[in-house]
């Protein structure tokens, strides 16, 4: 007598990852699509031979919708949206793999893997002028302002120009490269008349200016290791008659009289002489006929 004997299979083992932890570095600047971690470093096995299925989850709040698996039942982790190091540095997926598909009324067997993602910062800005101010709610764009100076005509400055609202400064806002910045004048300075120290950015005169026009100059910091990653901003330097005397008022103290219940802008009259309007005047010794 022979007796066939058939071994059912049944559902009785749970997937199996080969790592249970998995750390990568990926750079800021990584390419949309681009592949985060391989099929095969996150294919999970199953010793009943099932098929399995695959979740993707983002346990970091904030960090959702940035990497995603390709399908269903392809574990391969791609990025999904371009990153920005100033959003966040670091985030932790935890990767599910299932032997029935989610939802199944089946006895489902599940195991997980922990995936760390570590965000490094690359050379995707340009340099910034200090003192600036951001423009949105991740700081990623500051907006400068003019640097504004004085200098007085035919009078050569032996010491670098007193500018508002602080000397010329750029730094990299890539911060943790920090890249060397070299400026340079590149714009409205056709006498020569002002040189910029290319590594500090202290600007200097080379000759008198001898026309009451103001310069604006325009001036470049720009990253040694990539020219092409450069800001430029304008510099006025306002040209002005040498004042040897400060601005003085006629009198130490002015006398004025005004009515209960007058109107506003209304005039103020002198202290004695209601008929005569209260006037304060100034003078400079630097303007003796004005």
């Amino acid at each position: 007598l022979e007796i066939f004997v058939t071994i059912l299979n049944t559902n009785d083992n749970s997937p199996l990852f080969k790592q249970m932890n998995l750390t990568e570095v990926v750079p800021e600047d990584t390419k949309v699509n681009a592949t985060i971690v391989a099929r095969e470093d996150l294919s999970a096995s199953d010793a009943d031979l099932d098929t399995i299925f695959y979740e993707l989850t983002t346990k970091v709040p904030g960090t959702d919708g940035y990497f995603a698996i390709k399908g269903v039942n392809n574990p391969e982790i791609y990025l999904q949206k371009a990153l920005d190091y100033e959003k966040f540095k670091l985030t932790t997926l935890v990767l599910y793999a299932r032997d029935r598909p989610v939802g199944s009324p089946d006895t489902t067997n599940t195991a997980t893997t922990t995936i760390n993602i570590f965000i490094e910062q690359t050379d995707t800005k340009s340099p910034w002028f200090l003192p600036c101010t951001f423009i949105n709610t991740e700081n990623s764009i500051c907006i400068s302002r003019p640097y504004i100076g004085r200098i007085n005509i035919s009078e050569m400055s032996t010491e670098p120009l007193i500018l508002e609202p602080g000397p010329i400064y750029a730094i990299d806002p890539d911060y943790t490269l920090n890249e060397k910045i070299v400026y340079s004048i590149v714009g409205g300075d056709t006498d020569k008349v002002f040189s910029v120290d290319a590594n500090t950015g202290n600007l200097t005169m080379n000759k008198v200016a001898t026309a009451p026009d103001s310069y604006l100059l325009q001036v470049m910091a720009t990253q040694v290791n990539n020219i092409q990653k450069y800001s430029i901003v304008s510099v006025e330097i306002k040209v002005i008659n040498k004042s040897d005397y400060p601005p003085y008022f006629a009198s130490r103290i002015y006398h004025g009289t005004v009515v209960v219940g007058l109107a506003p802008r209304s005039f103020v009259f002198q202290a004695g002489d209601p008929s005569s309007p209260l006037m304060i005047t100034a003078a400079d010794d630097d303007f003796p006929n004005v």
